[in-house]
């Protein structure tokens, strides 16, 4: 086995893992909704999980690379230029599934769980676009709602993520379940903070196999042996 296929071997495990952890962190605030409200129509955690960025996003945009490269460990659909082409091929939509996952892992944090919203539990802040990720400033990006005492606004606030918002500075040891507030913070930081990690990494990884898979068309893969036990 030659350096290209060792790598995309390599490569499908960790996008496995990836795939399996975009899928679970995705369905945490999902089965918690089901337990609380016992409804799937409406989230009172956060409403960007219905858009699936691990399980669409990190989870079934990455199975046909996850599934190619598995294949080079068994030297079946990868030990051949065609082969190491397709990998590089379906790479790009993991890469593009795996951005999608950032992209609304970010607005998620940025935004916060509902309960942080001055509209309680609407879904009017819920809108996804590459219109409101441009708008998106660095100085925006604080996360104020999670390091706060508090994120939920005073009656005629507007907005909670201002910095009209009092707060005496966040503690670790103050943040625990005791509070229906701190369980849908942890729970939505927890879920899009890992979301975002995982699109990273599927980014990264991904970007890896196209230019694995190119070097392999280019060189050529080793050339099918009979096993040495």
């Amino acid at each position: 086995m030659t350096c290209c296929e060792g790598w995309t071997s390599c490569n499908g495990f960790s996008l496995l893992v990836l795939l399996l952890l975009g899928v679970v962190l995705n369905a945490i605030p999902l089965i918690v909704s089901l337990i609380e409200e016992d409804r799937s129509s409406q989230n009172p955690i956060s409403c960007f999980e219905w858009w699936f960025p691990g399980i669409i996003g990190a989870g079934l945009m990455a199975i046909p690379a996850t599934t190619m490269s598995l294949t080079a460990r068994k030297r079946a659909c990868c030990n051949n230029r065609t082969g190491m082409f397709l990998s590089s091929l379906f790479s790009v939509i993991t890469v593009i599934g795996a951005l999608y996952c950032m992209l609304i892992s970010i607005q998620a944090l940025l935004e916060g769980p509902l309960m942080c919203n001055s509209q309680g539990n609407s879904t009017a802040n819920c809108e996804f676009s590459l219109k409101n990720i441009s708008d998106i400033r660095l100085e925006d990006f604080n996360l104020r709602w999670f390091f706060n005492d508090s994120c939920v606004p005073p009656a005629g606030s507007k907005n909670p993520t201002s910095n009209d918002v009092t707060a005496s500075g966040w503690r670790a040891s103050s943040l625990h379940f005791n509070s229906e507030e701190n369980q849908h913070r942890l729970i939505h930081f927890s879920v899009f903070l890992g979301l975002l990690l995982v699109g990273i990494l599927e980014v990264l990884f991904g970007l890896s196999q196209i230019v694995i898979g190119f070097l392999g068309c280019l060189c050529g893969v080793s050339k099918r042996r009979s096993q040495i036990v």
